[in-house]
């Protein structure tokens, strides 16, 4: 029984903290690009991959947050932020690499924001609008330290394949399959999608007249 619970706990911090690398990467991307000094680029990558599971852990009653209470969640940002400072000319062009760091941040914590929201009692409704937090807050408290309008309000389809992905993994909760069966598919289908929107610029329906900025 104990092996049976353990299995997909450690699954999901495999996951989470890979979210958390990949997000912090995105996050000290644009501190690079910014201009901003090592101590910026650290803090953007602290808050790009801790911020959507720290607004998380705290609406669903999981205090301390899991980034103040495990060393990992606050070494992962650090080292992602300084492999970002020190070798960002190898990562090559920056642009389309944040944006694929970005796809692939969100669809990791949609579906473990939504499992683990899951695992404290919500419905599945409500779990998976804790998914779609944890992967569209950390982006969003990026954007506002970084002086731009967050990508969630303004760019091709952000929200929409976090909140899918996350009522994937929400139907494959209540199924008889592994979590690894649903939940890497599910990561998977919210990055693509998020990924494929960038590339042919799928947007969410604007106000007829808008002007595009």
């Amino acid at each position: 029984m104990q092996s049976s619970v353990e299995a997909p706990g450690l699954l999901l911090v495999v996951l989470d903290l890979t979210g958390i690398f990949v997000f912090a990467i995105s996050g000290g991307l644009v501190g690079v690009r910014k201009g901003l000094d090592v101590f910026g680029v650290l803090v953007l990558a602290g808050a790009t991959g801790l911020g959507g599971g720290f607004m998380r852990d705290v609406l669903i009653g999981d205090v301390p947050p899991a980034a103040l209470a495990d060393w990992r969640y606050l070494m992962v940002p650090v080292a992602a932020g300084l492999v970002t400072f020190w070798f960002h000319p190898a990562l090559g062009r920056m642009e389309r690499l944040v944006t694929v760091f970005d796809a692939a941040g969100l669809g990791l914590f949609c579906v473990v924001g939504a499992l683990k929201a899951l695992d404290y009692g919500l419905g599945p409704v409500p779990a998976a609008l804790m998914g779609t937090l944890t992967a569209v807050g950390g982006g969003v408290v990026r954007d506002v330290l970084a002086g731009r309008v967050p990508v969630v309000l303004r760019s091709e389809l952000y929200a929409t394949p976090a909140l899918v992905g996350a009522f994937l993994a929400v139907a494959g909760e209540s199924s008889a399959l592994a979590t690894w069966a649903y939940a890497i598919p599910a990561a998977v289908l919210c990055t693509s999608w998020r990924l494929v929107a960038v590339w042919r610029g799928w947007h969410a329906p604007r106000p007829t007249g808008s002007a595009s900025t």
